[in-house]
């Protein structure tokens, strides 16, 4: 679900569909809970193919450039649409997605589509947390070791998985020429940058190099650095705000 405007008329699309839903079990999904293998593989893949763009509070997506999954289906599931009309709805949208969008046609499909509509009913509009296996179906964005300097370079990669965040929150590195690689292994097209002092997500200070934006492959920067903390982030509109940033700490 690589991005799609938010429709005027979701809300109608839901209610129309409803007529015609077919109920969860029907795609395998007899098994209830956190422990669901459907539901584990549909938050796999929709955090990997569908994260980047949409916002889904159970997931910890903070895309933006697509609707709001919760908000987009929140009266459908609480005006008596059902779960299972969001399903259905997801299934036919990624099917045939809205030509004036960039969602790319046969983004998923067969078993693979099935169990990320399948997710998506299950958490749209739905407080608390993931249970069980399917809280750890997919590792907390930025959880990884902190990235240290070595010899003058320091590797961040990007989130493989497609989240809006690197693999760590934290890097160290001495003073002085640093030449910082982001790999990227998602689909998704990150940079990274670096700026002086401490401004979390929504920060406005000097940015004192950034890196080309790449997709699939490895980019870096080469800065030189005082010691002091600096805040490295990626500029992709929207994702920094959703979280892809964290700090660098130069002693």
């Amino acid at each position: 679900m690589r991005t799609m405007p938010l429709h005027k008329h979701l809300a109608r699309l839901v209610l129309l569909a409803g007529a015609g839903a077919l109920a969860l079990a029907a795609g395998g999904c007899s098994v209830k809970g956190g422990e669901n293998p459907n539901l584990i593989a549909g938050k796999q893949m929709f955090v990997a193919k569908c994260g980047a763009c949409h916002t889904l509070a159970r997931a910890e997506t903070k895309g933006t450039v697509g609707p709001n999954l919760d908000e987009a289906f929140r009266a459908a599931v609480n005006e008596g649409g059902g779960r299972n009309t969001v399903r259905t709805v997801v299934e036919g949208q990624v099917e045939n997605p809205n030509p004036e969008g960039l969602m790319p046609k046969g983004l998923a499909s067969g078993a693979v589509l099935k169990d990320i509509a399948a997710y998506i009913a299950d958490s749209a509009a739905k407080s608390g947390s993931d249970s069980g296996l399917l809280a750890t179906a997919v590792k907390a964005p930025g959880s990884g070791k902190p990235a240290v300097e070595k010899a003058g370079k320091l590797q961040i990669a990007a989130d493989p998985a497609g989240q809006l965040a690197y693999v760590t929150k934290s890097a160290s590195a001495k003073p002085g020429a640093v030449t910082i690689e982001m790999p990227n292994a998602s689909g998704v097209s990150h940079n990274i940058a670096v700026e002086a002092g401490e401004k979390g997500a929504n920060g406005t200070g000097t940015v004192v190099g950034a890196s080309p934006f790449t997709a699939k492959g490895s980019v870096s920067v080469h800065v030189t650095l005082k010691p002091g903390t600096y805040t490295f982030f990626c500029q992709a509109p929207g994702h920094r705000a959703a979280g892809m940033y964290g700090t660098l700490t130069v002693k």
